[in-house]
């Protein structure tokens, strides 16, 4: 693509240039370089594609469920072929290793496939005789048109914990990619286009905040699915229900991890430093405070500084690469001065990413991994989400204390505990607020056949996305019952 190149709208299976006064570049955050242009769609075109979506909703939601999701094999499929383009097209954008990328987007297609199960997980239920004579049921049907508003961080997999489910279920589709990646959509929408779906079934909106809130506005969208940061996920859900709709907003984290003495160091170091660092720390599901309990103190924060320290930093498409650059300079500003904060706050900085020179890529939005330690848990620093390369190490007596940190914090995405303990693990699942456990694991990132979970402000709703939740948040259930007097037959 050429950096003049403005990129298209995709309504009713027909790609459109958008007549917005106002676009944005986009840009390769390792090289600063301007790739193209993606237009900020106005209002009226958001009207437009929601008003097609509504008009292919009937036909659509009368086409059977298993000839729905014959077009998501077909998907399956293209993305599979296409899975390396795709990936080197996230890191470009998004700034994430090529290993990264291609694992987000197995992540993606692991949604389509079990999407591909809707006839199986759409079932309702059926009970003869609830009186002499009546039975009762319930069936599942689409609520009608759906719009998946996504973030940066995962460009290819986010808008897949929705779109599949809300497609086999017989609901349209419109998406709206971030402003910052509009290119992985771009890349996917075209293979979208080869698999003949009904005209209006699945459409593309570029845009920003007008776009977003028109879609959050608008009488004929009946579902939104959102992630970003907290803040945005309140509004989301708020403006949304306002306007009667049903809604799934992911917002933010801070994300825990616990190091109890009798966990095994060296794997632990090395699989923290990939829940910390991996993606540049930008993903729901980093790790950002290391809580380590009694004797783990000392032996942790050498093998995280080591692990810290020795990470490869650079352009993700480049050879032996662990790390890439943040989104934006706004971002790597902002990362810095949260690092900034917590040194004025008397954390001591054990690892300094700050302000590195990157050969080949000065002009990159780089900020090396970073630890500081003996954070204060009541500190700023403690408590925002950076959403960057850095972590921080707070320490305390027991894993009680550890509990009673996480639990009171704000957010209730993830926690995770390393332990040798059965018990100790036990009693970390059972009674920490988080809706996503890990034991002995950096990342506990749910497979396609779970639910994305989140609790307190980290979500906003009821369903999540991916598996049963998303098939439940996609359908509304209809409850009948019915009685045949048997003198009505007679005539037969």
């Amino acid at each position: 693509m050429s950096q003049n190149e403005i990129l298209l709208n995709y309504v009713n299976n027909r790609w459109q240039r958008s007549q917005a006064a106002e676009q944005l570049p986009v840009n390769n955050p390792a090289t600063a370089e301007i790739m193209a242009r993606v237009p900020l769609s106005p209002a009226e075109e958001v009207d437009e594609a929601v008003r097609v979506a509504s008009n292919a909703l009937e036909e659509w939601r009368r086409t059977p469920v298993t000839d729905r999701i014959q077009y998501l094999f077909k998907l399956k499929e293209l993305l599979e072929e296409n899975l390396d383009d795709i990936a080197r097209t996230i890191t470009v954008e998004c700034g994430k290793t090529y290993a990264e990328s291609a694992g987000e987007m197995r992540r993606a297609i692991e949604n389509v496939e079990v999407a591909c199960g809707a006839p199986l997980m759409m079932q309702g239920g059926f009970s003869e005789d609830i009186a002499r004579g009546i039975d009762e049921f319930m069936i599942r049907q689409p609520v009608g048109v759906c719009a998946i508003i996504s973030p940066f961080n995962f460009p290819g997999m986010i808008p897949f914990w929705f779109m599949p489910y809300a497609l086999a279920c017989g609901n349209t589709v419109v998406v709206k990619p971030s402003e910052r990646v509009p290119l992985t959509m771009q890349q996917v929408f075209r293979l979208l286009e080869t698999i003949d779906l009904p005209p209006g079934v699945v459409n593309l909106v570029n845009g920003a905040r007008e776009a977003a809130n028109a879609l959050l506005d608008h009488p004929q969208v009946q579902a939104i699915s959102f992630v970003g940061s907290t803040k945005v996920a309140r509004h989301v859900y708020a403006r949304a229900a306002q306007s009667g709709k049903r809604v799934q907003a992911q917002g933010g984290a801070k994300n825990p991890i616990v190091v109890l003495p009798d966990a095994d160091m060296e794997m632990t170091a090395r699989i923290s430093a990939d829940s910390a660092f991996g993606c540049a720390g930008q993903r729901c599901l980093a790790a950002s405070l290391a809580i380590t309990v009694g004797d783990a103190r000392h032996s942790f924060a050498g093998s995280i500084a080591d692990a810290a320290a020795s990470r490869i930093v650079g352009f993700g498409l480049d050879e032996g690469v662990q790390m890439g650059p943040l989104i934006s300079p706004q971002s790597r500003e902002f990362v810095e001065s949260m690092i900034d904060k917590g040194a004025q706050e008397g954390a001591t900085v054990l690892v300094d990413g700050r302000r590195p020179s990157i050969s080949g890529y000065e002009q990159g939005n780089f900020v090396r991994p970073t630890i500081l330690q003996d954070v204060d848990p009541h500190s700023e620093l403690a408590k925002t989400e950076i959403f960057g390369p850095v972590l921080s190490l707070i320490h305390v007596d027991t894993v009680e204390e550890a509990i009673d940190l996480i639990n009171s914090g704000a957010y209730g995405n993830m926690a995770c505990l390393f332990t040798s303990s059965g018990a100790a693990a036990r009693k970390f699942r059972y009674e920490v607020q988080a809706g996503n456990i890990g034991v002995n694991i950096g990342v506990a990132a749910p497979m396609a056949f779970f639910p994305f979970s989140g609790w307190k402000d980290s979500f906003f709703g009821t369903l999540h996305g991916q598996s049963m939740h998303a098939i439940e948040f996609f359908t509304q259930t209809k409850v009948v019952v019915e009685r045949w007097p048997q003198q009505w037959s007679r005539q037969f």
